[in-house]
């Protein structure tokens, strides 16, 4: 993508000039995909180029520590349509430490995240587009748990997924109703406030993210979407859920960092 300088979306007096002029960052988050990874971005390829338009995207994969060939999936990408495509490196696994990394690194005023299975439903994706470029929203989320989505997934992890976001709801007394989806977006100048006080960089990440956020006085986007479990998930239920608590503890006993989105 050219290094174009890029317009704040906070402080721009023509508000729909600046949505029709944003810049979008998709990241993927990837490790050991080279399988799925090709098919995840024609996919995306083609969706974007028919549904943001108007908009200035670039999906970026970012190699969580593969062993296999995905990286050398990225490159050829890459090297096929440099300003569509872009890819970034890191040894160390960790999907947390990955998004902070494509994140904070990036031009683009709109930053993004989704599973590389897309199993949350695209349509929902212009919706949390235009929550930050239009609507004034600091982060916006997918839901799977908001009335109007529509989700195929095993009982258990249903189970597990509405008794956690309880647990978040009343231990900090949220509005979001799910913060796990893989289906997230913020702006660039939330994000240079959010990401850089985020401890977690694993799944976390996410709940994180969320719980500062709304917390701090930063507007958050509940948008439901459609989910489909995939069954090749590399989500492990049980050390995952011993993360998520810790990581609710730390936050609940420890203390919410201070930041606002005026913060420089």
């Amino acid at each position: 993508m050219p290094q174009t300088p890029s317009l704040s979306l906070l402080s721009c007096v023509m508000p729909w000039v600046c949505a029709e002029m944003a810049s979008v960052d998709v990241v993927i988050p990837v490790l050991n995909e080279e399988h799925s990874l090709p098919w995840c971005i024609e996919t995306l390829k083609g969706f974007l180029a028919e549904r943001l338009p108007e908009h200035d995207w670039r999906i970026l994969v970012a190699d969580n520590g593969s062993t296999d060939g995905t990286l050398d999936v990225a490159k050829r990408y890459a090297d096929e349509d440099p300003t569509r495509v872009a890819y970034i490196h890191l040894d160390e696994r960790g999907r947390g430490r990955a998004l902070r990394k494509a994140w904070l690194d990036s031009n683009g005023d709109i930053l993004t995240y989704m599973d590389v299975d897309l199993s949350t439903g695209l349509d929902a994706f212009p919706t949390l587009v235009k929550a930050i470029a239009e609507d004034g929203y600091h982060v916006a989320t997918g839901s799977r748990l908001a009335r109007g989505s529509r989700v195929t997934r095993s009982f258990k992890r249903e189970a597990v997924s509405r008794i956690y976001n309880l647990i978040i709801r009343a231990s900090f007394f949220t509005r979001f109703s799910d913060a796990q989806c893989g289906f997230k977006e913020v702006s660039r100048e939330a994000a240079n406030v959010l990401v850089p006080v985020i401890v977690n960089n694993q799944w976390f990440f996410d709940t994180e993210l969320l719980i500062i956020a709304e917390k701090r006085g930063f507007r958050v986007k509940d948008i439901p979407v459609t989910w489909k479990e995939d069954p090749d998930t590399r989500v492990k239920l049980v050390g995952t859920a011993m993360e998520d608590l810790k990581g609710l503890a730390r936050l609940r006993f420890k203390g919410i960092p201070r930041v606002s989105p005026s913060t420089p």
